[in-house]
């Protein structure tokens, strides 16, 4: 988080202009300190997601240049099972379409959350002006 010092008119400008902090406002503040947290926690599963994804992706590369009779060892839960390679393809593109789902929806949660911040934004910067930083 990048802080920095208010200059000397800033400095003077709040200490005119200081505004009573009235219930409302204050919980917009905490709703985008909240909303400002759940979208850090999204950000980090979508990175998550993504390198789930290049890991399939990268298993399915490698699975292409194996014999069509070989068995290949499969990850369920903590066991490993023994299956013929068509229906370890077949898994992994089920596995990779469900990422590519959770991450879309994941993406949609993020606009949604994005959009409301922005919102409170300009509320909170209108009732408050450089006395507030907002900026994440």
């Amino acid at each position: 988080m990048q802080r920095r010092m208010l200059s000397r008119e800033d400095e003077a400008a709040v200490g005119n202009d200081e505004l009573e902090v009235r219930r409302e406002d204050q919980d917009k503040i905490n709703k985008f300190s909240r909303l400002h947290q759940r979208e850090t926690l999204l950000q980090e599963e979508l990175k998550s997601r993504a390198k789930e994804k290049e890991d399939l992706e990268e298993i399915s590369n490698e699975l292409e240049l194996a014999d069509e009779d070989d068995k290949i060892p499969y990850k369920l839960g903590d066991a490993f099972i023994m299956l013929p390679l068509p229906d370890v393809q077949e898994l992994l593109a089920q596995g990779t379409s469900k990422i590519e789902k959770s991450v879309s929806a994941t993406e949609g949660k993020l606009r949604s959350i994005r959009e409301e911040m922005e919102s409170l934004k300009v509320d909170l910067y209108a009732r408050f002006g450089k006395s507030i930083n907002l900026e994440t």
